[in-house]
């Protein structure tokens, strides 16, 4: 069983509440819960925010929607991980962060089958600044290894991250990559910025409307036909 976890909050520090900004008629979030339920490999999805009074509004909207929401520490993500999964019967949990409406369906499964064909402990596809594009994460985690992880990590960027101590540990996990077909790296599709979300509202204004489920490759060709986008903010976009 592969549960994905998504993870958000509204106190970002560049773009307060983006993950609830308005994108083609919905909430960003909403627009990329979409795109990653049509992964195949991926059996449940449940969205980890905090127990801070702020985050209140988004686990409102999401309940409302019936997107199951588990909530934990706000500083302490690696502990509010281990309390989404604990008790489920997950064998493997995908890593997702709330900014990133971009997200690829394949990309997800893609991750997936090289983590369970490499009986790995973790599995990632971004090791900056290479990899696909940023906004197109996805960390794969057997749960075992995520469990005892939360159990033993100490450092704040263990906490934080996540992922930290499992990457940094290759003599305690089996770490494996997924390369892409071409190095996008430095191209930039996640939100952080203003700039950011006007460049992925170019995108589903355009897009969405014509293909709820367009492609990553339709986004490309989206760029290209739109010099102004290429490098807005002073980001390559493509």
């Amino acid at each position: 069983m592969i549960l994905a976890v998504l993870q958000a909050r509204l106190t970002s520090t560049r773009l307060p509440g983006k993950v609830l900004l308005p994108l083609a008629g919905a909430p960003m979030i909403l627009r990329q819960i979409e795109r990653v339920r049509r992964a195949r490999r991926i059996d449940a999805l449940l969205v980890a925010t905090s127990v801070e009074p702020s985050d209140d509004p988004l686990a409102e909207r999401l309940q409302a929607e019936g997107v199951e929401v588990r909530r934990g520490p706000l500083e302490d993500v690696l502990a509010r991980f281990a309390g989404a999964v604990s008790g489920r019967p997950a064998h493997h949990v995908v890593r997702l962060t709330g900014d990133c409406p971009l997200s690829d369906p394949a990309i997800i499964d893609a991750t997936i089958a090289h983590h369970l064909a490499q009986d790995a402990d973790y599995t990632h596809n971004r090791y900056d600044p290479h990899g696909w594009p940023k906004g197109q994460d996805v960390e794969v985690i057997r749960t075992a290894a995520l469990l005892r992880s939360a159990a033993e990590a100490t450092s704040p960027l263990a906490r934080e991250h996540v992922t930290w101590d499992i990457r940094n540990r290759p003599d305690l996990y089996r770490v494996a990559r997924l390369d892409p077909p071409l190095d996008e790296g430095q191209v930039r599709w996640t939100v952080d910025t203003p700039e950011d979300f006007a460049f992925v509202s170019a995108v589903f204004e355009t897009l969405y409307p014509v293909d709820p489920a367009f492609s990553s490759d339709a986004v490309r060709d989206f760029v290209r036909g739109r010099p102004d986008l290429a490098m807005l903010g002073g980001e390559r976009r493509i």
